[in-house]
């Protein structure tokens, strides 16, 4: 337990170069409007959406992903820091924002090998490989499947269950849900409910933070 916010820290700073590089993406996609202070809860999570942690955890954190997004993925290893350091009380929700051309595909991939009981293990393995398959211009998505079918996917089976008609409504609503939050940028974050006063590794750590400090009060009582 002693080791969880050291660990945060140098996983803190080894992101400072990948988030260097994805902060460059994520600002081409300039924003009119900012997202609200405190989000609608229900445009926040919906019954499909991907839950990484207890359900039971008292401190949410929304995230809005593009799988082909490279400063998405410069997040991941914090995200996890985050869940590792607080592993009862947060809970990571996945929502959708396939802003670039082929993430629609590998939305599809993420949620066929959730059917699969493989959702985590694709989605690192996909993440691992983005930089061969992401490419903005000119996308290979094939090169993501076959990392999700190292990782253990059925592919067969997998692009079967893509052609089901919920793969088509998830998506919908998640696109739904991101265009009345006014999110157009990825990834994008909201901790029970809130969103960050400023992008970054450091803001989304001290709202979490600030969060269970007050899920522990309210749960220690007065």
């Amino acid at each position: 337990m002693k080791n969880r916010p050291l660990t945060v820290a140098v996983l803190l700073g080894a992101l400072v170069f990948f988030f260097t590089l994805g902060l460059w993406a994520w600002q081409q996609r300039g924003a009119s409007d900012e997202p609200p202070d405190r989000a609608e809860p229900l445009r926040l999570q919906r019954m499909h959406s991907p839950v990484i942690g207890p359900a039971s955890a008292p401190v949410t954190l929304v995230e809005f992903f593009d799988p082909s997004c490279e400063a998405c993925r410069a997040f991941h290893p914090f995200v996890k820091a985050l869940l590792d350091q607080y592993p009862s009380e947060l809970k990571l929700v996945i929502r959708y924002a396939p802003f670039h051309p082929g993430s629609d595909s590998i939305v599809k991939l993420l949620e066929a090998a959730r059917r699969q009981g493989l959702y985590q293990p694709v989605l690192e393995a996909v993440l691992d490989a983005q930089p061969a398959w992401a490419d903005h211009a000119q996308p290979n998505p094939s090169l993501a499947f076959a990392a999700a079918k190292q990782a253990g996917l059925d592919i067969e089976r997998a692009l079967q269950d893509m052609q089901r008609p919920e793969m088509e409504a998830l998506l919908k609503q998640d696109v739904e849900d991101l265009n009345a939050l006014l999110v157009e940028k990825t990834p994008t974050f909201f901790v029970n409910g809130r969103s960050l006063p400023s992008f970054g590794p450091e803001p989304l750590a001290e709202l979490v933070a600030e969060e269970v400090a007050l899920a522990r009060r309210a749960r220690s009582g007065p």
